[in-house]
């Protein structure tokens, strides 16, 4: 599977997940979670959908190395895994067993990846040739 034909894929879930996990929020979790950790699951969904769009422009570049799109798209996912997950099991925590208030400090490493990519991306465009 090419590149290109991964990164798509890996959008395209991306973005299937946040629309139904934006649904669910709206509609299933109004109630059983407050103001704040109703907010905060939204914002998981938000990220998720913004580098979801992000990796189908990296997926239609062509300006991009095969190398570079390979880095984007790894760095984009577990960025999205780590911000936006640990954001869902955050905002959940109250309504689960499981206390998953350990996954704290992995949320602002995803943010970190998050903006590395963001970064990578912008010297990427740089030094490539348009």
């Amino acid at each position: 599977m090419s590149m290109e034909k991964k990164i798509f894929l890996a959008a395209s879930i991306l973005g299937l997940i946040a629309v139904v996990l934006g649904a669910f929020a709206a509609h299933g979790l109004r109630n059983p979670l407050d103001t704040i950790s109703l907010e905060s699951f939204q914002t998981g969904v938000r990220y998720q959908m913004y580098h979801a769009f992000f990796l189908f422009v990296v997926g239609l570049m062509p300006q991009l190395h095969p190398q570079q799109k390979k880095r984007l798209f790894w760095l984009t996912l577990l960025g999205v895994l780590l911000f936006s997950g640990s954001i869902y099991l955050l905002a959940t925590n109250a309504l689960t067993p499981i206390d998953f208030s350990f996954f704290g400090p992995v949320t602002p490493i995803g943010g970190l990846l998050l903006i590395s990519t963001w970064g990578m991306s912008g010297v990427y465009f740089l030094k490539n040739k348009f």
